[in-house]
């Protein structure tokens, strides 16, 4: 069954159905479809919105208020819906989530949740030049989910259309011209007495979305971005860069030239046991985002801010902070390696900088999507020099699960 073109607006879900999909496949042209001369690339200028389709919509609206902080700032009733959907839209900083869930059970929202659980359904991203960006990925192999669309209110007008991308992720193309609006047209703001964040912002920037994709299917995945959005690769991981005793994967990272959208992207390898892409790949019934970092300026204060407010973090082994050459890999940081031992909080540097980072333990009930939390200090990398122990307290976590 293809998903069928949904209001952009309300939804931007495909149903589900639609996740052996190869780049190139359904109604567009083939996968070595290359543009024609007068057409470029999108304008991108960064992430628009992320949406998240959930099974209980207020319910996850409490949970990303209280716990990650976040502010409502948009919302839509089912009754105002087209497709009886209600859409929470939540900002901090820069980043904005969209938690949608279905007011009747044959609706987008609850279909895509029910078979994938709680996730990112949508990476909407922001363009400057809608229908020429759309008829250059068309001719590069671009099936379109949805047409584009004119919305307007009073205050002002935003276009937008969608094309599919790996498993049923959506890319949402959004041209917002000089739009005042809360959101888009049909959002309304929230009503008074509603959930608020309690303390001050924890993030400020979505710094990247990573995706998971079937065996054999990454470099397919990657040329579809370089075709039909004009992304480049920034970054390779192959072999021992991610590889531990027991399992393996492959990553590339496409990126728009700006790097303002950074969209790293996983595929499992040959390994012992059962990797995490493999759990992955399997509890959410094919590919689809596995992850989304946020960009911390305080990586402390967040952290202790979402611990306390009950959100569990994968733990790290403190013999990774007793390895001498981290420290010697690593030099002078910000904050002293026992305030990081304290937290579980990873380091890492390049030859730009350095980082530091952590991740979530699963936010859902299936281990699939979680939260990465980074602080930059010039480094443009993921990490490298943790992934090792990264992937080890992942594979603890499926050896708990008994998935390993």
């Amino acid at each position: 069954m293809k998903p069928t073109p949904l209001d952009a607006t309300s939804t931007a879900e495909a149903l589900p159905g639609r996740t052996e999909t190869r780049p190139g496949e359904g109604t567009g042209p083939a996968a070595d479809a290359r543009p024609e001369s007068g057409t470029r690339p999108w304008d991108i200028t960064g992430i628009d919105h992320i949406r998240l389709s959930v099974g209980n919509a207020r319910q996850a609206t409490h949970f990303y208020v209280s716990a990650f902080g976040m502010e409502p700032t948009a919302c839509r009733r089912p009754e105002n819906s087209p497709h009886g959907h209600a859409e929470y839209v939540l900002t901090s900083g820069d980043v904005r989530f969209v938690v949608t869930g279905g007011g009747e059970p044959d609706s987008p929202a609850t279909r895509w949740a029910a078979v994938h659980g709680d996730g990112v359904s949508d990476i909407a991203l922001t363009v400057g030049n809608l229908d020429e960006g759309l008829a250059h990925a068309v001719r590069a192999g671009a099936e379109v989910l949805a047409e584009p669309e004119e919305h307007e209110d009073r205050f002002g007008t935003v276009r937008t259309a969608a094309i599919a991308a790996y498993g049923e992720l959506r890319h949402t193309l959004v041209e917002r011209r000089s739009y005042s609006g809360p959101f888009l047209p049909g959002f309304e703001a929230p009503a008074p007495g509603g959930p608020r964040p309690a303390g001050p912002r924890l993030f400020h920037r979505i710094d990247h979305v990573v995706g998971c994709v079937e065996l054999g299917l990454l470099d397919q995945w990657v040329d579809f971005y370089r075709r039909t959005m004009g992304f480049s690769t920034m970054a390779e991981f192959v072999g021992d860069d991610i590889a531990t005793r027991y399992s393996a994967l492959m990553s590339k990272v496409v990126t728009d030239g700006s790097h303002k959208v950074k969209l790293p992207l996983n595929e499992p390898a040959p390994g012992r046991r059962r990797s995490q892409i493999d759990e992955y790949l399997a509890y959410h019934r094919g590919p689809g985002t596995q992850h989304i970092a946020l960009e911390t300026k305080d990586i402390l204060a967040a952290t202790d801010a979402l611990r306390a407010a009950g959100v569990d973090f994968l733990p790290t082994p403190h013999t990774y902070y007793d390895d001498p050459e981290l420290r010697a890999r690593i030099g002078a940081v910000r904050v002293d390696i026992g305030e990081l031992r304290s937290r579980g909080v990873l380091v890492d540097r390049d030859e730009d900088g350095y980082l530091l980072q952590i991740f979530t333990r699963p936010l859902v009930d299936r281990p699939t999507f979680f939260i990465e939390l980074i602080e930059r200090h010039g480094s443009r990398g993921f990490g490298k020099g943790n992934f090792k122990a990264l992937f080890e307290a992942v594979e603890r976590e499926q050896e708990l699960r008994g998935n390993l």
